[in-house]
């Protein structure tokens, strides 16, 4: 509205002066023009006689001029009134664009999985993931044959799926009513809606039928990292180099919820059996139905998780060490791995024999300390000083090669 005042102020001038000028007109007594029509006559006999404008003829004319003025006027107000809504209504568009590049939790990209998944005949897109009738499911898991088993939680089991004869997928059957279930599954569902990144699993669609609740992801070819640590490999698979890489994996991925979500998120879940891990060893968290909010709307977060979570600092610990967080000593005691490992992450002499054997004699020691000195900072009991997320995945950034989407270069 700023912007019209400087065009309105001088149309405002020039009608009020053209009001003034009829004003002034209806003012002026008839008698005074007579009187002067005959002292111009009485004074040049003979003479041409000078036509006089009389009062009736005057008002006529202003009036003319003030229609005509008055129209002009409300047609440039109607035009700057157009002008303007038209700029406002730019402007608000403009800043939702900007406010939703802002706010990463509420942007929805498909990955080109999802992409091909939804492409299926079969699948029945509601918003930006599939609605899929439990028929399919029970088609793609063999009827959920004790064979498509890929592992088991708290809250039910996890079975590989082939869609169409050719796409493979992975199917999370929560089984069992109760709050807590309807609750997580709905948190899921909404998170992993609105979150898109690279190292976030990327969930496919979702089933209700009964009281079983169906979740769809994406393949991860290699498993969770739990079974790829603590399984039948016991670890042999992962290389110095790649433990390093699934450790900036899950850093980015937190750094991504903490750092650039607004408002921020805490998964509140973090363990080996919720990151996966894809054919190349691509990290990816899953698993977000405790995941809550936090910030000025939620100050006071809760600590959560089920059995087997702990604090995500202790990550870097089950990597080097190959051992659980939490290990069953006897049937009434348990071992904490920092309690355990703590004593000896500050001692550089005792450090390489407590590391995972399989990686034992594969890495630089000058980069085991350093991430040695990274998990003690993780690990501190007081939790201000623990770095920030953004803090631990710069410190290991330079420990990871270039092809690994790390920056150090291997000669």
């Amino acid at each position: 509205m700023n912007l019209l005042c400087p065009l309105l102020l001088p149309m405002w001038q020039c009608f009020l002066s053209l009001l003034s000028l009829v004003n002034l007109a209806r003012t002026t007594p008839v008698s005074t023009v007579s009187s002067f029509s005959s002292q111009m006559e009485a004074v040049s006999p003979g003479m041409a006689v000078i036509k006089v404008v009389h009062h009736q003829d005057l008002n006529k004319r202003i009036l003319v001029t003030l229609i005509v003025a008055s129209t002009l006027l409300c047609g440039v107000l109607l035009f700057l009134l157009y002008f303007w809504i038209c700029r406002h209504k730019i402007m608000k568009n403009s800043n939702g664009e900007a406010k939703r590049n802002l706010e990463p939790t509420k942007t929805i990209s498909l990955s080109p999985i999802a992409d091909q998944f939804n492409s299926l005949p079969m699948a029945c897109k509601k918003g930006s993931v599939a609605v899929i009738e439990y028929r399919l499911l029970e088609a793609a898991t063999n009827n959920f044959r004790k064979s498509n088993v890929l592992g088991e939680g708290g809250r039910g089991r996890v079975y590989k799926a082939c869609f169409d004869g050719k796409f493979l997928a992975v199917v999370k059957k929560l089984d069992g009513g109760g709050h807590n279930v309807e609750r997580e599954f709905e948190n899921e569902v909404d998170w992993l809606i609105k979150i898109q990144h690279q190292n976030i699993v990327s969930l496919l669609g979702y089933c209700i039928h009964g009281e079983s609740k169906l979740l769809v992801y994406e393949m991860m070819q290699d498993g969770s990292l739990e079974s790829q640590l603590h399984g039948l490999t016991r670890g042999s698979a992962l290389t110095w180099q790649l433990r390093m890489k699934i450790a900036i994996d899950v850093a980015r991925a937190l750094e991504y919820l903490h750092e650039h979500c607004n408002p921020p998120v805490i998964h509140r879940d973090i363990k080996s059996s919720n990151i996966l891990l894809d054919s190349d060893f691509n990290a990816k968290l899953s698993d977000f139905g405790l995941a809550v909010v936090t910030g000025s709307q939620n100050k006071n977060v809760k600590l959560s998780g089920t059995l087997g979570y702990v604090a995500p600092e202790y990550l870097l610990e089950e990597l080097l060490v190959r051992k659980k967080p939490l290990e069953l000593m006897s049937p009434s005691r348990c071992q904490s791995l920092v309690t355990w490992a703590m004593p000896q992450l500050t001692n550089r002499s005792e450090l390489p024999n407590i590391v995972d054997p399989v990686i034992r004699d594969t890495m630089d020691l000058k980069n085991l300390y350093q991430v040695a000195a990274v998990a003690v900072l993780c690990i501190q009991p007081e939790p201000s000083y623990r770095p920030l997320i953004t803090d631990v995945l710069h410190s290991l950034i330079p420990l990871v090669p270039m092809e690994l989407r790390g920056s150090l270069r291997v000669t």
